[in-house]
């Protein structure tokens, strides 16, 4: 027979859902050590656990909020206690497939079920109480003393009980099931996690308490007025000092405001009081439209600067400190990030009142997600069964409720990819009812009916194109006048630019279309966050424990690792590229200083704009640059404040820089910037950089105006360097012994590399085609006075496709020169066994070094890596970092540690000669202690060992990252193209 937790129904018991709000009742919080125990199915340990007199002493201690799974306590099996991370009793993780078979609403009697007891105390002078549970995961039902006040699901919701507590002691119990009903509505692309994770409240209610308001705060741009209304369950008094204001609730005051944006988040703050309750109010004045196509905020277009954030840390799961919060918010301000979606459930409400603090646009999305009926074709899916109606919109309403008094909250996600049905009619008929102050957004139904905007999830550039001009292809079978609806909507990009691993890249591109058309009102990059568990191997290892680390079917594989932070909170180099695409300031340096202020509302009198010159990485002058404030939406121009033309190889960098200590940065802090490169400094030309090129194949290429000797010995010496006669390879240059270089078309795939599924998966299509075997073969070494010519062929195992090659060494003052001709030979496309074209990740050249190099100093784009997609994040100068420091250690290894557009490289260390290497004109370098074939090997980072060399590649090329973990394919300008290619380097030892 059936329980509660297979029931359709939302819960039983609860009381009306209502606004969070802070007040002047007295609250007790139940957080803290609670007694836990836990139970193999749904019965628990039986219902005697609910009275007073039950022995629970024997019972494991669980903190309170937190997730069972995530602690360490007695589990099923009996034994000592111990943590269940890495097992399949523990946190499970999957994208789109349930846990549970798919059989909704039921579910296996295996259903591991934690039953929860506390004690607490409660004052002899309190009438009456509400009882708050802020999450549970995933369905609960709730005794007080001894007797039943109900059960709930939806767990990223609150819900609250009427609770007749006694003075004095007081008995609390709790069931809490892993699986139940609500569990086929929340299948959300992330771990699933049981137990009580968010905070536990007992709230006193005096007679005439305040049990719901509602802030009603318009503004109308044109006037500057603000219209204020407060909504109050009980007769009750406005009052707000600073704008005059003292009116009963349900009156309307207008008065002259400044609005609220996410980029002047100005509060008003005011009192609402009862005969028996204050109730603080945070007032934000904006309104919220779409007008002729087009997403307004207070009477101004918004494009929102967005990521997509879950909720999670790597030791507490969903349960988040107050102090993660804000980190989380201080970080995503500092880069430029100004709004954010709630992926895919409302977050902890402390999260949402520091939006509206620190200035953050925000999409609330209701807990809701069926994505796992896909696997019966959405047969099933209960937004397309009435039987599910009322669990779903009671989830809306929660939702609604709880946020709806939060200025930074613009609208209102029905859900995320929950396939169709007559379910969200009725969300959208109720929302827009209750709150017509904001639109609504539903992503996943193709006619957009019961949505205000039309949206999409990983478009390609080309589509996003056609979309910011109105030219998009028509879904297919849409009625007429859904398509003429559609179309005259406003276009939000909901998820974009998967940041899965290293990447992403095109940031600079999207953002290219998204302010080139009015129609585009922004997207929200996915993700904020890796999904990633603190954990240790057996030796005390520390790494960092993704889906493919527990041993369970269906999981999500490494999916869950796809945040533009680790983890821990470190920032990758894929938010310091989005912090450029997303400056809300653009400064161009050119024959004059171009800034234009694409704010929303503010103008750019908090920020300080300031100049410096640098040559050789060293400040050469610097400056003030005088800038009148430039109102939002607006640009001028000022004088260049020096002259680079007289200054070979000066970087000038224009900054803007908040002037004073703000919340979420100190004086300094840089917002935006824009540089401008004098032309380098170029060595004397040798010979062999200056041949013409030729057309013949790259073995038929000789050295010009030199007539070849057969080598004689085992060595050759050209000026400094000393190269092998039978393989050509260089062996030592001056007094620095190295071997090298290798033809190099190989690199270890990243994430992005992997695509999704088959869609997109070079990397298989290079492992299947050899990428990763590749054998050299040297056909001929032929030297003159001064100069070396080695031809050969690389080509993988098994394929007959392959690249014929030529390196031309000219002895060059106290260095040599490089020059390499490489011509693609065989069928790269198309050959019978992989059907598809076979990119090249790389074409360069690969050095074994000593071990001895410790550090390298360039010229280039830096500090971090850089890829040809994602680059312009990084600034152009010298630079100089540690070989270790020159690696980022992504969870899973892969390709990283790249560096474009370097004009010369140093590397130096303690025993070893320095090595210079001088591009012609620029080339990508890489320098490691292991090889790309152990990064390919690796599954953690600890796994990666010192090889006791240093692997430098110098290459011409790189192919780009993307995102097609998830997005579209690398756009075919980021990819390596095969063609006969000709470059040149100088590479000199001191």
């Amino acid at each position: 027979m059936a329980g509660y937790w297979e029931s359709t129904a939302p819960g039983r018991g609860r009381r009306a859902p209502r606004a969070e709000a802070v007040s002047d009742a007295r609250v007790l919080s139940l957080n803290g050590s609670w007694r836990f125990r836990l139970s193999p199915t749904a019965a628990g340990s039986g219902e005697e656990f609910v009275g007073e007199d039950f022995d629970d002493s024997g019972w494991d201690a669980m903190p309170v909020p937190s997730h069972w799974v995530l602690e360490e306590f007695t589990p099923l099996a009996g034994g000592p206690p111990r943590s269940m991370r890495g097992t399949a009793e523990g946190p499970l993780y999957t994208n789109t497939a349930y846990p549970i078979p798919l059989d909704a609403p039921r579910v296996s009697t295996e259903n591991p079920t934690g039953d929860y007891r506390l004690v607490f105390d409660v004052p002899a002078d309190w009438e009456s109480a509400v009882l708050r549970f802020q999450g549970v995961d995933s369905c609960a039902k709730v005794w007080l003393n001894g007797v039943e006040l109900g059960w709930s699901m939806g767990s990223r919701l609150p819900f609250e009980f009427d609770a007749a507590v006694v003075p004095g002691p007081n008995l609390l119990a709790v069931r809490v099931h892993r699986w139940s009903a609500g569990t086929y509505l929340e299948d959300q692309d992330m771990w699933w996690l049981p137990g009580i994770f968010r905070d536990v409240e007992l709230i006193e209610r005096r007679a005439g308490a305040i049990d719901d308001h509602f802030v009603h705060a318009d503004f109308d741009a044109r006037t500057g007025m603000g219209a204020l209304r407060v909504d109050a369950t009980a007769e009750a008094i406005v009052e707000v000092p600073e704008l005059g204001i003292r009116m009963p609730a349900g009156e309307t005051a207008r008065v002259p405001v400044e609005p609220w944006s996410a980029d002047a988040p100005r509060l008003y703050s005011g009192t609402l009081t009862s005969a028996g309750e204050v109730v603080q109010l945070a007032i934000g004045f904006r309104r919220v439209e779409i007008r002729d196509g087009v997403f307004e905020v207070n009477g101004r277009p918004l494009t929102f600067r967005g990521v997509n954030r879950h909720e999670h840390h790597p030791d507490t799961g969903r349960t988040l400190s107050r102090a993660t919060m804000i980190e989380d918010i201080v970080l995503m301000k500092r880069a430029n990030i100004d709004a954010v979606r709630t992926s895919h459930y409302p977050p902890h409400p402390e999260f949402l009142r520091l939006c509206d603090e620190y200035g953050l646009w925000v999409v609330v999305e209701c807990d809701l997600e069926t994505h796992g009926f896909i696997y019966d074709g959405w047969a099933t899916n209960p937004p397309d069964d009435p039987a599910w109606r009322e669990a779903i919109l009671d989830r809306m309403r929660r939702t609604v409720e709880r946020d709806k008094n939060r200025p930074s909250v613009v609208i209102w996600s029905l859900g995320n990819e929950s396939g169709t049905g007559e379910a969200f009619a009725g969300l959208e008929r109720w929302t827009r009812e209750r709150d017509p102050s904001r639109p609504v957004l539903y992503e996943r139904d193709p006619s957009y009916r019961n949505s205000d905007f039309y949206s999409l999830m990983y478009p390609s550039l080309e589509l996003l194109e056609h979309i910011g001009r109105g030219e998009e292809p028509a879904p297919e079978g849409i009625d007429e006048t859904d398509e003429a609806r559609r179309r005259g909507l406003p276009f939000l990009l909901i998820e974009y630019a998967h940041a899965m691993g290293n990447g992403p890249g095109s940031l600079q591109d999207y953002w290219a279309i998204m302010d080139a058309h009015p129609r585009l009102c922004g997207g929200f990059v996915w993700e904020w966050i890796d999904h990633g568990f603190s954990a240790r191997t057996a030796e005390g290892v520390p790494f960092i424990m993704h889906g493919d680390d527990v041993e369970y079917e269906p999981r999500g594989g490494r999916f869950s690792l796809h945040g533009l932070v680790f983890s821990d909170r470190t920032p990758t180099p894929g938010l310091v590229e989005l912090a450029k695409a997303y400056a809300p300031i653009s400064i161009r340096v050119g024959a004059e200083v171009e800034i234009a202020n694409a704010r929303h509302s503010a103008d750019t009198s908090d920020l300080a704009f300031r100049w410096a010159v640098e040559i050789d990485g060293r400040v050469a002058e610097s400056g003030t640059l005088a800038v009148e404030p430039v109102p939002a939406g607006a640009s001028l121009t000022v004088p260049l404040p020096f002259d680079l033309s007289a200054s070979p190889d000066a970087v000038l960098t224009v900054e803007a820089a908040l002037a004073a200590d703000g919340s979420w940065a100190p004086a300094g802090h840089v917002v935006a910037w824009g540089q401008a490169v004098a032309e380098p400094v170029r060595a004397s030309t040798s010979p062999a950089s200056t041949a013409p090129a030729s057309t013949a194949p790259a073995s038929a290429v000789s050295a010009p105006g030199e007539t070849a000797r057969a080598p004689a010995g085992t060595d050759i010496a050209i000026g400094a360097a000393v190269f092998d006669a039978t393989t050509g390879r260089m062996r030592r240059l001056g007094a620095l012994e190295l071997d090298g270089p290798w033809l190099d078309l190989h690199r270890a795939p990243t994430e992005n590399d992997h695509g999704q599924g088959d869609l997109n998966d070079i990397a298989s299509v290079w492992r299947k085609t050899g990428a990763d075997r590749l054998r050299h073969r040297t056909d001929s070494v032929d030297a003159g006075a001064d100069w070396l010519r080695v031809t050969g062929r690389t080509a993988p195992t098994s394929h007959p496709h392959g690249v014929e090659w030529q390196m031309l060494w000219r002895a060059d003052g106290d260095g040599i020169a490089l020059e390499t001709t490489v011509d693609f030979v065989g069928p790269w496309r198309d050959t019978p066994y992989m059907h598809r074209d076979i990119w090249v990740p790389r074409v360069g050249l690969l050095f074994s070094l000593p071990g001895g190099y410790d550090a390298a100093r360039w010229w280039g784009r830096g500090p971090g890596e850089t890829y040809v997609d994602s680059c312009e994040g990084s600034r152009r100068g010298v630079f100089a970092r540690t070989i270790e420091e020159l690696q980022v250690d992504y969870p899973v290894p892969q390709e990283n540690g790249n560096h474009i557009e370097t004009r010369w490289l140093e590397l130096s260390g303690s025993w070893v000669p320095n090595l210079r290497v001088d591009g012609r004109p620029e080339f990508d370098f890489t320098a490691r202690r292991w090889t790309s074939f152990d990064l390919q090997r690796a599954a953690k980072p600890h796994e990666l060992v010192d090889t006791g060399r240093v692997w430098l590649n110098i290459d011409h090329r790189q192919q780009g990252l993307g995102s097609a973990s998830v997005g579209p394919a690398l756009p075919e300008r980021y990819r390596v193209p095969r063609e006969r290619t000709t470059w040149s380097v100088r590479l000199s030892s001191v």
